[in-house]
């Protein structure tokens, strides 16, 4: 039998001679050079480990002549430090060797079954528990380093009741709240009522899937009142054989505002280049295209009657190139510029959208938004918002029917278009360049922007803004 050539260190601290011959000849059995320390009793093993502790095992009768049992095992935890320790007894104490290895102690060997074999593997899977433990406990401190000092605020919520369990110092100083308070809350007493129900149905849509790491957004209310914009970062964990999410919450309340007035600044140079380019059109192309008319109507009565027909067909096209002239200049600088009402710019663009009479339309304009003060630069995005999904019924929808609501609902200007087109599948069009810049503009104002839809079954676009952020 190969014997194993690792030359452990080990100390057996037994104060029978007999029994501690056999526990060295069962050792010599299956280990090729062990150091045996030995000990007779517990005052003789303190002294040998305040001086050497780096033993791989300790073999620990549990009677001693100055010690024995419980206050035995605690002292033999205390100075033993990282060493693992197996305790050798005569005793058939099940209770209390359960007791013993919940306590610390990593094996239990009755000295009347133990053999050579039953020694060494239990020395075997003690050493490689114990250093499977200390990694564990070196991973839990890692983690727990990680939460505690990390500058992003951090905690620990229960799943199905959302109790926070545990919450870290960035956390506390964020939000206002001390630990104590914390610690009676639940992640939803964070979140204003507006936004409860959407936590509700992201934290429960989360519970279904393990292991997986989430991304959302949320609104949070922090102790002062003041209400900031989050981003979470969630992924639900086993603690303590219990369901628990980690979640990291980023205030990114600046960083949007931030990138709001970018994109804002980046829109309005674009809606002025648009205005410019529509009133080029309007003041000059079209003064042009005035003037040849009246000098082509100059030439009407030179003409023979034969070359009627060319001369008439000639003022056809130059009267229709005014007119789409016209309507792409107002497409472009909207007639709510001029001082003309949202309303009223609705009704052209819907008009110039339905010139050959394709579609029928409607349009509900409440008249409780003639009693709100709208911002010049919402109405114009509302207006691109409409003319973008307008262009995609064009497009891709193949409807004969287009409904256009407007209306003040719960504190918020709401607007709906919907068709009753073929219809596509959501989720294949969600990353398109036009859904993007529809709901980017609906975010400007801190709205909704909604969509529903599927095949055969015509499309919905939902836009909602609070009337009190303008």
């Amino acid at each position: 039998m190969k014997k194993d050539k690792c030359g452990y260190r080990i100390l057996v601290i037994e104060d029978n001679p007999g029994d501690f011959i056999i526990v060295e000849e069962f050792l010599m059995e299956q280990i090729l050079s062990p150091v045996i320390v030995h000990a007779v009793n517990f005052k003789q093993a303190a002294a040998i480990l305040s001086v050497d502790a780096a033993f791989d095992v300790i073999l620990l009768d549990l009677t001693l002549p100055d010690k024995s049992g419980q206050q035995l095992i605690t002292e033999m935890l205390l100075i033993a430090a990282s060493c693992p320790v197996v305790i050798l007894t005569g005793y058939t104490d099940i209770d209390f060797s359960i007791k013993s290895i919940s306590q610390g102690i990593l094996d239990y060997l009755l000295k009347d079954d133990m053999n050579s074999v039953t020694l060494y593997k239990s020395i075997l899977y003690t050493i490689e528990r114990k250093k499977a433990i200390s990694e564990l406990r070196e991973s839990e401190k890692r983690y727990s380093d990680l939460f505690h000092l990390s500058p992003q605020p951090m905690c620990l919520y229960e799943q199905g009741t959302f109790r926070i369990i545990k919450i870290n110092k960035a956390a506390i100083e964020h939000y206002g709240y001390s630990e104590e308070e914390f610690l009676t809350m639940t992640l939803l007493d964070l979140v204003p009522p507006v936004e409860k129900q959407k936590a509700i149905d992201l934290v429960l849509h989360q519970k279904r899937k393990l292991n997986e790491t989430y991304l959302n957004k949320y609104l949070v209310q922090k102790k002062s009142g003041e209400i900031i914009e989050v981003e979470t970062f969630s992924t639900p964990i086993l603690l303590n054989d219990k369901k628990s999410t980690l979640v990291i919450g980023i205030d990114v309340t600046e960083k949007n505002l931030y990138e709001n007035k970018i994109t804002k600044a980046i829109i309005k140079t674009q809606e002025d280049e648009r205005y410019e380019i529509g009133g080029e059109l309007h003041d000059n192309v079209c003064q042009i295209l005035a003037a040849s008319q009246l000098t082509l109507g100059m030439l009407k009565n030179a003409l023979p009657p034969a070359e009627m027909q060319w001369f008439d067909q000639c003022s056809k096209y130059i009267h229709l190139a005014s007119e789409e002239i016209r309507n792409l200049s107002h497409r472009l600088a909207p007639a709510f510029f001029d001082e003309s009402t949202l309303e009223e710019a609705f009704g052209m663009l819907l008009n110039s959208f339905n010139i050959e009479e394709k579609y029928n339309i409607s349009l509900h304009y409440d008249d409780a938004i003639a009693q709100q003060t709208i911002s010049l630069e919402l109405q114009l995005n509302l207006y691109r918002i409409l003319q973008e999904q307008l262009k995609n019924v064009f497009k891709y929808s193949k409807a004969t029917s287009v409904e256009v609501d407007v209306l003040i609902y719960q504190d918020k200007l709401k607007m709906r278009v919907s068709d009753n087109g073929v219809g596509f599948n959501v989720n294949t069009v969600k990353g398109g360049i036009g859904i993007a810049n529809m709901q980017r503009r609906a975010e400007l104002f801190s709205g909704k922007f909604e969509i529903d839809s599927s095949p055969g079954n015509g499309c919905e676009i939902v836009v909602e803004i609070p009337l009190q952020v303008n």
